[in-house]
């Protein structure tokens, strides 16, 4: 009897043993697909299983069923990008961002149908105040996106100075904006961001702005800045108007670091750039500088977008602002009745005047990238636009500033310059020198935009696929395994996030599945409002943003939270 016992336990055994072992199950299954991690080391052959909003399982998982599968055959995978400066919600423009009304706008279509999958918003010193109603807005509301706020050092600043800020803050000012900046870092906030070339962050001093970036250390926090120059000179000087010796990029760059030494914080010299056509190859002094810093302990690192034309850029106005001002110096009213033709008439009478508007456009026109380098995009005669400033002042024989005067006078009086006027005041050597250090991330710069904005930047729809086609794929400045780690892993790892950013297992499934045959910006600075090609797929905490290169105008994003 114990024999047949014996017997009958070891064929149960046997038939346990060969029964087959259940299929994995998941939500999400990306077959077949060539996965590149974001770590910057090259793509390998998996598949990825989703469970629950993460990444459960990567590898060969024959056999394997889910709720939807996608087949990734000939296609790319990577980490949905995370775009470390935008503007996709703003204090003043809340109706245009991710507190909108609008569903499809919180969607934020233009920026996911380029892979993105987490924002960095509440740039330039400029955040919704307080932190905590932001945050519970969006939570309620619903966004595309994952969202990533910081607190402004002008919000705080204006908070505690009102309007009296044209002068460094006191002592008692400077700790009533610390307490302030503590409040936000409570409320959700993952660190500073300052505009110290705008107002009212210019009259700030740099212990003022240590004080506060002190603040932030204990949570981790991170301070990306707006630096007070972006070239020779900030864009409010005028020569005419302005003492000699304003700080240059390379000023601001050494202010960054110091404010990274002297605090320990981690700290982003953010759409870093070299403008201005004098100031061409002045990348190179700037990276000089960067890596030195970073050679002493300095944990200093920096973002940029993939254009050689800046947002101020496509608000050129060559005639100098002073030109416009009324007799007791205040700045006219922008409306239809201001004859800016009849104010510059004004000048030209004036002997001494008109010498200080000459020098002024002349240096404009430089620092917009020269007269070659500014075009026209709207204007009544439309012989002139998308022609440059050179080439008009060829046409009519006289000079650039000539030109730029004769725009004025004889164009839409009721607009400042007489036109629409972009300048491309950057060089392509710089903007490849920058995009080649590993310490450089990818961001926008950009909003939220839908085709009834108007006018808008193309690195609102373009920036992370033209990267890839322009600059890795077509003129091989970068890698490609560069571009997908500058533009993933890098910014996870500036930010200190732990858990998104690459294609790992426990990561959040936030994932971007690309064609590499057809990825390319199709936005222009005539037609800006054309979303990217080769985005097939977009993931963010597992549901799709992007399905079959289309918008799907879910909002699975989240605000996300540091931890400590």
């Amino acid at each position: 009897m114990k024999k047949w016992a014996s017997i009958i336990v070891l064929l149960l055994l046997l038939v346990m043993q060969t029964e087959p072992i259940p299929a994995q199950s998941f939500d999400v299954l990306i077959r077949g697909g060539r996965v590149m991690d974001g770590s910057g080391n090259p793509a390998f052959y998996a598949d990825i299983g989703i469970k629950k909003g993460k990444i459960v399982a990567v590898g060969r998982l024959s056999g394997a069923r889910a709720k939807e599968t996608i087949d990734a055959t000939g296609l790319l995978v990577v980490p949905g990008f995370i775009d470390i400066h935008t503007h996709a919600d703003e204090p003043r423009r809340a109706d245009k961002g991710l507190r909108s009304k609008e569903a499809k706008r919180r969607a934020a279509p233009n920026m996911v149908m380029q892979g993105i999958t987490t924002v960095v918003v509440n740039q330039d010193g400029r955040s919704a105040w307080p932190i905590a109603e932001q945050r519970k807005t969006m939570e309620k509301l619903g966004i595309g996106p994952n969202a990533i706020l910081l607190v402004g050092h002008g919000t705080v600043r204006r908070r505690v100075m009102g309007e009296d800020f044209r002068r460094p803050a006191t002592a008692d000012e400077i700790q009533a904006m610390r307490k302030l900046v503590r409040q936000a870092m409570q409320e959700g906030a993952w660190g500073i961001s300052a505009g110290l070339e705008y107002v009212p962050g210019r009259w700030s001093t740099t212990d003022e702005v240590v004080a506060l970036v002190e603040e932030i250390v204990p949570f981790g926090g991170v301070y990306i800045s707006h630096q007070r120059s972006e070239g020779p000179d900030p864009m409010w000087y005028w020569p005419s108007q302005d003492s000699a010796g304003p700080p240059t990029l390379l000023d601001a760059v050494m202010e960054t670091i110091e404010i990274g030494e002297r605090t320990g914080a981690t700290v982003v010299a953010t759409h870093i750039k070299a403008k201005g056509a004098h100031y061409w190859g002045s990348s190179h002094a700037a990276i000089q500088l960067i890596e030195r810093a970073r050679a002493r302990g300095v944990d200093i690192w920096a973002d940029q977008y993939p254009y050689n034309t800046s947002g101020s850029d496509g608000n050129t106005v060559l005639i100098p602002r002073w030109v416009f001002r009324d007799a007791d110096g205040a700045p006219s009213a922008r409306a239809e009745a201001v004859d800016y033709a009849a104010k510059l008439r004004n000048v030209l009478g004036n002997p001494q005047r008109e010498r200080d508007l000459r020098r002024d456009i002349a240096h404009e026109i430089r620092r917009r990238g020269g007269a070659e380098n500014v075009v026209v995009f709207e204007y009544p005669d439309s012989s002139f636009i998308g022609r440059s400033l050179a080439d008009l002042a060829d046409r009519f024989g006289v000079s650039p500033v000539d030109m730029a005067i004769k725009i004025q006078l004889e164009g839409d009086a009721s607009r400042p310059g007489g036109a629409r006027i972009r300048g491309f005041s950057m060089w392509e050597d710089d903007l490849e020198a920058y995009m080649r250090q590993p310490w450089t991330a990818t961001s926008t710069d950009g909003a939220i935009a839908l085709p009834e904005d108007g006018p808008v930047h193309a690195r609102f729809y373009g920036t992370f696929p033209r990267k890839i086609r322009r600059y890795a794929l077509e003129r091989k400045a970068i890698t490609l395994e560069h571009a997908i780690r500058s533009s993933t892993s890098l910014p996870a790892q500036i930010l200190g996030l732990r858990d998104r950013g690459m294609i790992r297992e426990g990561f959040w499934a936030d994932i971007a599945i690309l064609n590499l045959n057809t990825i390319r910006d199709r936005a222009t600075f005539f037609e800006p409002h054309q979303y990217a090609e080769g985005v097939e797929y977009v993931l963010v905490n597992g549901r799709f943003v992007v399905k079959q290169g289309q918008p799907t105008w879910a909002l699975p994003g989240r605000v996300l939270l540091k931890k400590q």
